[in-house]
């Protein structure tokens, strides 16, 4: 039988093929015409090949990519697939090929970029793309970069300094994902939902698509250049989701670097001075000459930082390796991903996703059968505490990685199960967790009524209640402020602690926050965060002391006073900065006119980028974690960058949408066009994109106005 594609209403692809490999091949062809740029341009990122295409602002993620060998290590893991996940990639990989030429043409990124020649005869993808491509992502998505930063604070404030600011206030990471069984559902049957939130990128970073054949019929996520689906789906009698466990899997270690008379490079480990593998890499930049990239990889790890020129010519950054799981193993998990496709049960996809390697994640699963499971799957290392906070240097024995991996938790879940990137659902694999606040508020709202439903689920999907709201309260009510402080105060004690588009005083809330952000930043016991690290631009934002401290500033808010911070007297003083930015209720600015949408694009600032524009409810600390950067900009580039309801009852009924659209081509009608039911809160089916349910219209874009 001939493969077939049927495309639902919002442009969605559902594939069916006679074989496992045919499908692979047919979507690999199906999404090269959907996602051709931001495909080809995560190829570029795999290879280390942005700033010959981009110009100088590609050549930061250009050098870390050559120097952590990203692209030599998916060939390798490639290497070491088995055969039938091999070949399952090759096929896959052939479809881009054979569709990428077409796609390609309707990319508007490659035209602004003056590269038409380009589009028309693209450089081949090999085989091993599709695994440089999945771990590119979540490079930067590990613990490693919060390293740099806590190393900055240990030496310049000092060890005590680091808990607070680790996220465990009422901030951190935004994702969500909740398990129901069939004593609290309409049917009977376990729903499951979430919301996986990371940055907001313009396309969506998740492909919707439908996945068939005699063997499987699937309906889920993916990222595009990568087959299957890796991390949301609903297999017909099985599904899953999850989301980050916050666990520590990355270490930087310290390394001293000496160049011998003979020219050769060593480095200090355990036992003394050791060779080193050494190279350097050219890298092209467009418009400009070409760079050399010294790329140095010691039993550790290759180096990641501290070689070559450093931003500032003023600072020496220390020299840190990198380790990871996936390169100490060889191995990025794509065994696992044709397994989860052919999983039938709760069993079946617990035995696929024991051979998940990273990033770690918290999983919930389902079946038809009622069962559910809570797993935490991935690989930590099992080694010395201290270096889940800080880099340990080479030449200490606390560094060393003992044999195996951390333990794995699997937990029968027999009522209702949330994961929401706190330490309990996370498995106390790391240091750095969000607050409880979310989990908690997803159970009580799962648990107000008797009989849950997917429309419930929506609604749980865009719940506004601000966990940061009642620390505020708590500092606000202390506080002893006058005149029009004292209006301020009023206001923020007044809040119902949501923070909707329309509200006024979540807006009021947010501006006494800035200030009180800027304030600690500003505070004189901080100035030596200050200072240059040298590092490079490429971890501007973990780096970044505003930032950090925006996210931290509940932490900070309860713990700097024992060490010289009077916290009171800056939250006197962000109420009377805030009270030039307000005024009597009914007159001010509401939330969603400051919270704008501003996704990410790899390109920018280049002149003639697709543009959406939108106003979210939600904010850090709520579920709807639409987040923004206190003491930076209020604009929200970081929120749910997909939401799903998986029912277990009857697979047609389930529900899902991202922020954008399915294609990539900023000429589609399918380019935005589920921009307004995300905002919204609603969902569509998964069987004919068709809009369902719903949640009422929380602001920003009506369906008038999806797709410009």
């Amino acid at each position: 039988m001939t493969p077939r594609v049927r495309r639902d209403a919002r442009g969605i692809p559902h594939l069916w093929a006679d074989d496992v490999l045919a499908l692979a091949r047919l979507q690999g062809h199906q999404t090269a015409l959907d996602q051709a740029w931001p495909m080809e341009y995560q190829r570029w990122r795999m290879q280390g090949r942005t700033a010959q295409y981009q110009g100088a602002a590609g050549l930061d993620w250009d050098r870390f990519a050559r120097q952590v060998r990203l692209e030599t290590t998916a060939r390798e893991c490639y290497l070491g697939l088995d055969a039938d996940t091999r070949a399952w990639v090759d096929a896959y990989v052939t479809g881009v090929n054979e569709g990428m030429p077409l796609g390609l043409q309707g990319a508007q990124e490659l035209r602004l970029l003056g590269l038409s020649s380009y589009a028309e005869s693209p450089p081949p993808w090999e085989p091993w793309t599709p695994l440089g491509i999945f771990w590119g992502i979540h490079l930067l998505f590990g613990s490693f970069p919060s390293k740099l930063f806590n190393a900055s604070v240990a030496d310049r404030l000092g060890e005590d300094w680091l808990p607070l600011f680790a996220a465990d206030g009422e901030t951190g990471s935004g994702s969500n994902a909740w398990l129901v069984g069939g004593r609290r559902t309409a049917t009977g049957k376990p729903l499951l939902a979430g919301d996986p939130h990371r940055t907001i990128d313009l396309p969506s970073c998740y492909q919707q698509i439908g996945l068939a054949c005699p063997e499987f019929d699937v309906v889920g996520f993916s990222f595009p250049g990568v087959p299957g689906v890796q991390h949301f789906a609903h297999a017909g009698s099985v599904a899953w989701g999850i989301t980050n466990a916050m666990a520590d899997y990355q270490d930087l270690t310290l390394e001293q670097l000496e160049r011998m008379p003979d020219g050769r490079l060593r480095a200090r480990g355990l036992r003394g001075w050791e060779p080193v593998e050494e190279a350097v890499e050219t890298v092209g930049v467009r418009n400009s000459t070409d760079v050399t990239v010294p790329v140095v990889v010691t039993a550790r790890g290759p180096v990641v930082t501290g070689l070559g020129v450093p931003d500032d010519p003023k600072a020496t950054p220390p020299t840190y390796s990198l380790r990871t799981p996936t390169q100490v193993g060889l191995d990025l998990g794509f065994a696992a991903f044709l397994p989860l496709l052919r999983s039938r049960t709760v069993d079946d996809v617990s035995a696929a996703l024991t051979l998940w390697v990273e990033p770690v994640n918290s999983a919930l699963v389902a079946d038809t059968a009622g069962r559910m499971r809570h797993l935490v799957v991935g690989r930590v290392p099992q080694r010395h505490p201290d270096n889940q906070w800080l880099p340990v240097p080479a030449w200490d024995a606390r560094h060393v990685w003992d044999p195996g991996w951390a333990t794995a938790r699997v937990t029968e879940v027999d009522d209702v199960m949330v994961s929401a990137n706190d330490r309990a659902s996370g498995g106390g694999l790391g240091v750095d967790y969000a607050s409880p606040f979310r989990a908690r508020r997803i159970r009580e709202l799962i648990e107000q009524g008797p009989a849950l439903t997917v429309d419930d689920c929506a609604a749980i999907h865009v719940d506004t209640l601000n966990g940061q709201a009642a620390l505020m309260r708590e500092l606000v009510e202390a506080a002893e402020v006058t005149g029009a402080g004292a209006v301020v105060r009023e206001r923020l004690l007044d809040w119902n602690g949501h923070s909707d588009a329309e509200s006024e005083s979540a807006a009021v809330f947010a501006v006494w926050r800035h200030h009180l952000v800027l304030w600690l930043v500003r505070h004189p016991t901080l100035a030596a965060l200050h200072e240059p690290t040298g590092h490079s631009s490429l971890f501007d934002a973990p780096l970044d002391v505003t930032v950090q401290v925006g996210v931290a500033w509940p932490s900070l808010a309860r713990g700097a006073g024992a060490r010289g911070v009077d916290v009171a007297e800056g939250v006197r003083w962000a109420l009377e900065s805030a009270a030039t930015h307000v005024r009597r209720p009914g007159s001010g600015t509401p939330w969603g006119v400051e919270h704008t949408l501003e996704p990410v694009h790899p390109l920018e600032p280049l002149e003639g980028l697709p543009h959406v524009t939108a106003s979210p409810s939600g904010d850090k600390g709520c579920v709807l974690a639409a987040g923004s950067t206190p003491g930076v900009s209020d604009d929200c580039s970081f929120g749910p960058v997909a939401r799903y309801v998986w029912d277990l009852s009857d697979r047609s009924g389930s529900r899902w949408v991202v922020p954008f659209g399915s294609s990539a081509q900023a000429e589609s009608a399918h380019f935005a066009d589920q921009l307004g039911a995300w905002v919204a809160g609603r969902l569509y089916s998964v069987t004919d994109g068709s809009g369902v349910g719903g949640v009422g219209d929380v602001g920003g874009v009506s369906d008038a106005g999806e797709g410009h």
